[in-house]
């Protein structure tokens, strides 16, 4: 059955993860309008974007109220890595908070449906390993990344609660590590980090002893359950964590990394930043059950189309 076409807004829809949604949503034929500031997001990430018809930019910071019309809302914007979301705290959590008062007051006004990009951060350094959606998490609420682990777990409440108070269509995925083309480079996540150092021959840094756990979704995989969860009936909320079971050390993944690229880098070993997570994993049950996804992509292939990516741009 032909499906109708619908106007979409993507917030932060030029940055690496939004790029990627917009793409998507375009490719299967809808209207796709995007919102970004361009804190951190690029238009590098969105000019091949730039001549569809069907597509439209809109530079706008969601802490300041929007008035458009659309038929659903992917909230994504906030700035994704450490480096980035500590460089102005305080607008980190407003973008995050008073993001999504906006975005909930606009869906609101137009009856429509409306994502949450939430994040695995929200379980903070976890107690429970892998963590299911059920686990409260083991957050400190006064750290360095505070302001992205409790803005994130801020806005859920305010999800959940226009939920239950005005029978808001709304969803809510929790992300967990993703890497892929459009990474920025310097923006301090492991996978681009490792990969720029390996490429340009520096000394890959790894915190700790490097024996600290992540699971690592490959952007392509990530799109399809942010989709699949937006295509879900009204009964289903979330929160659904959308990532990769698969578990590896920091040092599994340097090795690879230098391994893949040719690299003569050589490792080195700095101190742990502080609440830096121990093990992240998720248990991806419910995603499953409820919408018949998976990751497809491993571990080693979607390095490769990334390092591909970065040899073209750095």
């Amino acid at each position: 059955m032909k499906r109708d076409l619908k106007r979409i807004m993507v917030t932060g829809g030029s940055g690496f993860l939004g790029s990627h949604l917009c793409e998507r949503l375009l490719a299967r034929g809808d209207e796709v309008l995007c919102v970004d500031n361009f804190f951190t997001g690029s238009r590098q990430n969105i000019v091949h974007l730039l001549d569809n018809r069907n597509f439209e930019v809109m530079r706008h910071d969601v802490t300041f109220p929007l008035y458009v019309e659309v038929d659903e809302i992917y909230n994504l914007a906030c700035p994704a890595s450490p480096i980035h979301y500590q460089f102005d705290p305080v607008q980190t959590t407003k973008t995050s908070v008073i993001g999504a008062i906006n975005m909930l007051g606009l869906a609101k006004r137009l009856k429509i449906k409306i994502l949450q990009a939430s994040t695995s951060e929200v379980y903070g350094d976890p107690a429970l390993h892998p963590q299911p959606e059920s686990y409260w998490g083991n957050v400190n609420p006064i750290g360095m990344r505070s302001c992205y682990d409790e803005g994130k777990r801020c806005a859920e409440t305010l999800f959940f609660d226009y939920h239950r108070q005005h029978k808001l269509r709304t969803k809510v995925i929790r992300i967990f590590n993703t890497y892929g083309p459009r990474m920025h480079p310097n923006d301090g996540r492991v996978v681009s980090n490792f990969i720029v150092q390996a490429l340009q021959g520096r000394d890959i840094t790894i915190y700790g002893d490097g024996s600290q756990t992540r699971s690592f979704c490959y952007v392509d995989d990530l799109i399809e359950g942010m989709i699949a969860v937006m295509e879900t009936g009204d009964d289903f909320t979330g929160p659904v964590n959308i990532g990769n079971p698969g578990e590896f050390t920091i040092l599994e993944l340097a090795q690879l990394v230098i391994e893949l690229t040719n690299s003569k880098s050589k490792i080195v070993r700095e101190p742990l930043p502080q609440d830096d997570p121990k093990q992240r994993r998720p248990d991806i049950g419910l995603a499953s059950s409820r919408l018949g996804w998976k990751p497809h992509v491993p571990l080693r292939a979607g390095l490769q189309k990334t390092i591909d990516y970065f040899a073209k741009v750095i």
